[in-house]
């Protein structure tokens, strides 16, 4: 829909892009990419949490400040490690629409938005910078989970650690 016949003011309609033509694909390829990468981050950290939180429950007895370190180290580096296939997937949505240049620019590009970073050159040009934004909506959403997450692992490797010094586990 155009904005003149949203009853946008003549000489702006000028200025103003066709916002069907500009938002519908990016809503189109961004929603889902969303709801695709929640999916596969709540998948990975149901994985990662099966191991975590049991490898703690067998092992804090032996060693726990080692373990808490370890657990929680493994833990973060597995939770990057989502993030860097999840920002991969945005980088090839932006190579299949022809939107970056070349795997790297795209790949960057990605992480960049994913993260807030905003520091590199690289540009969208003007009709995908919605997607640009909904990716960086889709990273802060990611990074909340992982701190709920990591939060939980934390939260559950100590009270284990608390439990085994008063001598319940």
């Amino acid at each position: 829909m155009s904005c003149c016949a949203l009853g946008a003011d003549a000489g702006l309609c000028a200025f103003v892009p066709n916002i069907e033509m500009t938002w519908s694909g990016d809503w189109a390829w961004g929603l889902p990419l969303i709801v695709f990468t929640v999916l596969i981050h709540v998948g990975g950290f149901g994985l990662i949490s099966a191991r975590v939180l049991n490898a703690s429950s067998r092992t804090i007895r032996r060693h726990p400040v080692m373990v808490f370190v370890l657990l929680v180290g493994f833990t973060t580096l597995l939770a990057t490690c989502l993030h860097a296939i999840e920002a991969g997937i945005w980088a090839l949505a932006y190579r299949f629409l022809g939107a970056l240049p070349d795997n790297r620019s795209a790949m960057l590009y990605s992480l960049n938005a994913m993260t807030s970073y905003g520091h590199i050159g690289l540009r969208l040009e003007d009709h995908w910078h919605l997607l640009g934004a909904l990716e960086a909506l889709n990273g802060w959403l990611l990074f909340g989970l992982s701190t709920a997450f990591l939060f939980t692992v934390i939260e559950r490797v100590s009270s284990d650690m608390r439990k085994l010094r008063h001598g319940a586990v």
